[in-house]
């Protein structure tokens, strides 16, 4: 509150005292009283404002420093209801949909406001019609509180942040003879202003801390990815291999494998015998959707060591999974197959999986490689068809998942399977080795979405080529 001064000239303490000459005698006491009234209300002024000056310096240091938001707002009504000279004070606060923030409803002092506090946490969403304007909220909250205090003198400010109403702050009094002057208004209009100041710092705070906890996600399913692929590709007679997986900005759940079916053997043997080449995704992202298939890794890198065939692989995981996958509300593709490299046949299952393209050199054509199959955790009975297939010199076997196909270029236009298919008839035809053909494919990924850009999910592609020259041992001749 500013300082009493009177218009024209300032007033001063030698001002304020009588000339002694000019006084008639008699007057003195006279003359003293109203000048000694005026230094009472002067400095009863002034105690005013001091205490007013501490109370809001009491406020600031709290909004400051608060680490409760709790906290801060219990100590809002004692404060406001001391600078406007009230019996006492309400705060009312909304949640973000509109609704009362019960869990935020303050008074003080607490006898008086507890009955109001009371009927206020029964209060029901159709006694506010939240879809209203924030005026005509505030103004059927008005009614209902001054309903709930009874018969007082009250008034109330909007706790008001960035145009979004999150709330009212009351006043109130029992004496009649009490005046709300607007020096009184506007000290509570400032402890309001100062209250959404809070609110609006504290849900900014927790925004911040939701986005640090989003990057340790991030972060950590980033490293569990990428430890659950292999860091390099094995060398398996008769084929080259060349794979990656390039994550996306979120970490999402691809993964594929290459799985000795016989481990315990040497290197020189190791190649020469089958092994499971494996292109799968959890549907979901983040860290959740990575520790899953850490458990599914696990899962069927134990199955891989029972030799049974494909469907029987994907049978058997299935049934596994199936409690995890439930209690996760996720689901999985899953495209397992095992590559003998003494016959050069491969076999293969599919649960749900984008199913591999495979190029024939022979007729310089692209086809597909699919069975029929249930995704892995969708049913517990779940049956899988079982195919194969023999290669033969200079084909090309590409596994991949959706955020290849699923990649969006200009004008959200998909790159889709047809797409995937002409780039591997061409680069097929055009390339001698597996990793060129790879990064030949990513690079028409690239062009596709856009300079700068990634695609919005993990893109993972695998690329089997038989080597050229290879042939048919004569005992599996026809």
């Amino acid at each position: 509150m500013a300082s009493l001064q009177p218009t024209g000239s300032a007033v001063d303490e030698q001002s304020l005292k009588p000339p002694p000459e000019t006084s008639p005698p008699g007057t003195r006491e006279a003359t003293l009283s109203p000048m000694a009234s005026l230094r009472q209300l002067v400095n009863s002024l002034t105690r005013e404002q001091r205490r007013n000056q501490e109370l809001l310096a009491s406020l600031g240091f709290a909004l400051r420093s608060f680490t409760n938001l709790t906290r801060f707002l219990e100590l809002v009504p004692l404060l406001t209801a001391r600078l406007a000279e009230a019996e006492g004070a309400l705060l009312i606060l909304f949640r973000s949909d509109g609704s009362l923030w019960l869990e935020q409803l303050h008074g003080s002092p607490l006898d008086r406001c507890a009955e109001p506090l009371r009927r206020l946490n029964g209060l029901q969403l159709a006694d506010l019609d939240w879809a209203e304007a924030d005026q005509k909220v505030a103004h059927r909250l008005d009614g209902l509180v001054h309903q709930a205090l009874g018969r007082v003198r009250l008034f109330g400010r909007s706790v008001t942040a960035n145009q979004r109403q999150w709330g009212r702050l009351y006043v109130f009094s029992g004496a009649q003879s009490v005046s709300w002057t607007d020096p009184r208004r506007m000290l509570v209009q400032l402890v309001a202003d100062l209250t959404a100041v809070a609110i609006d710092s504290e849900r900014l705070r927790d925004t911040i801390r939701r986005h640090e906890r989003q990057d340790r996600e991030l972060t950590i399913g980033a490293e569990i990815q990428t430890q659950l692929l292999p860091d390099r590709c094995p060398v398996i007679e008769g084929i080259e291999l060349a794979a990656l997986c390039r994550p996306a900005l979120q970490v999402g759940g691809d993964y594929y494998d290459f799985i000795p079916t016989q481990p315990q053997l040497g290197p020189r043997a190791r190649k020469r015998t089958r092994w499971a080449l494996v292109m799968g995704d959890v549907m979901g992202k983040g860290v959740p959707a990575a520790l899953l298939m850490t458990l599914l890794r696990g899962m069927l890198r134990a199955e891989v060591l029972t030799g049974s065939p494909p469907d029987r692989i994907l049978h058997d995981l299935n049934q596994l999974a199936m409690e995890d996958l439930a209690h996760s509300n996720r689901f999985v593709t899953l495209f397992y197959s095992d590559y003998d490299p003494r016959t050069r046949i491969l076999r293969f299952s599919n649960a749900a999986h984008n199913p591999p393209l495979i190029w024939r050199r022979c007729s310089r054509q692209v086809g597909r490689l699919d069975a029929a199959g249930l995704l892995i955790g969708l049913q517990p009975d779940a049956e899988f068809g079982c195919q194969r297939v023999e290669l033969r010199s200079g084909d090309v076997v590409l596994f991949y998942t959706d955020g290849v196909t699923e990649a969006l270029g200009p004008g959200d236009e998909r790159f889709a399977e047809e797409r995937l298919m002409h780039a591997l008839q061409q680069i097929s035809a055009e390339q001698a080795t597996a990793q060129a053909m790879l990064d030949a494919l990513f690079a028409r990924l690239d062009r596709f979405v856009g300079p700068g850009k990634r695609p919005g999910d993990d893109a993972s592609m695998v690329v089997l080529k038989v080597s050229d020259g290879v042939a048919l041992p004569r005992s599996f001749k026809a």
